[in-house]
């Protein structure tokens, strides 16, 4: 069977050697995952993931009564933190999610990086698609990459007025360098024809999936302003705050549904 993560990941790596813009980027510091979504349904094919995000300031969650507007229930103060992941010795930055079938599946047709490209080769999409992600990688990993507005100021836009045409262009640059084709033959194929051709596609996922490292809240003692006010507990997080190889799993994908096959 293909391991599609592994084949992702390796281009990714061929993808950082030959294109400047993303010279910068240690893959060491980020796992290329798998999610499950159906190709007939709506929703992302790649997302970036950032596990360096600051631990934020304090907070809580509060009820008010509709009528008077007093306060009526709280939350305790909480902050929200991002995971620990580590390979070994070496902490992981960044997290690319790829949601299978649907990634497979995609084309330039109807999209709308379509025009961006002169070519029938609607493979091209899915290579758009691992370089936009890379982009997304911000050179001081201070989250995702910053969009300036035309005043110089952070805009929270995660995609800029020129995000896709400077993807567009990085696909075509690497692909002038000669790169080797049998990194990315396999995106060529459809889900169905992977299937066919590899007998059955499995990918990297977290032991917890269809879950993955993401932020979740953690209580910290602080004094309440008003201590007649009920303070609610919060709910128990269901995300771990540490993650590590061992947390790795292959599972086996389908058209519908996944399973686990073994660990990573």
């Amino acid at each position: 069977m293909i391991n599609y993560t592994e084949g992702v990941t390796r281009l990714m790596q061929d993808i950082i050697a030959r294109t400047p813009r993303l010279s910068f980027i240690d893959l060491n510091e980020v796992i290329v995952f798998a999610r499950f979504g159906r190709s007939d349904a709506e929703g992302a094919y790649a997302t970036c993931h950032c596990l360096t995000l600051p631990e934020s300031e304090p907070g809580y969650y509060f009820w008010k009564d509709r009528e008077t507007g007093q306060l009526t229930r709280r939350s305790p103060w909480f902050v929200t933190k991002s995971p620990q992941v580590t390979v070994g010795t070496k902490q992981i930055k960044y997290l690319i999610s790829f949601v299978l079938p649907r990634f497979s599946d995609q084309t330039l047709e109807g999209s709308r990086k379509a025009d961006l490209y002169d070519s029938n080769d609607t493979w091209l999409a899915k290579l758009d698609t691992v370089i936009h992600e890379l982009y997304h990688i911000d050179p001081a990993a201070t989250g995702i990459r910053a969009i300036e507005n035309q005043n110089g100021s952070r805009s929270y836009r995660t995609h800029g007025p020129t995000f896709y045409e400077d993807v567009a262009d990085m696909v075509r640059e690497y692909l002038a360098t000669g790169p080797d084709p049998a990194l990315y033959d396999f995106l060529k194929y459809d889900f169905a024809q992977l299937t066919e051709l590899y007998g059955g596609v499995v990918a990297t996922t977290f032991r917890n999936f269809p879950s993955f490292p993401q932020r979740y809240i953690q209580a910290v003692d602080l004094p309440t302003s008003d201590p007649c006010v009920k303070v609610e507990p919060l709910k128990a997080s269901s995300q771990p705050p540490q993650y590590t190889e061992r947390d790795l799993y292959i599972r086996q994908f389908t058209g519908d549904r996944s399973r686990r096959v073994g660990a990573a």
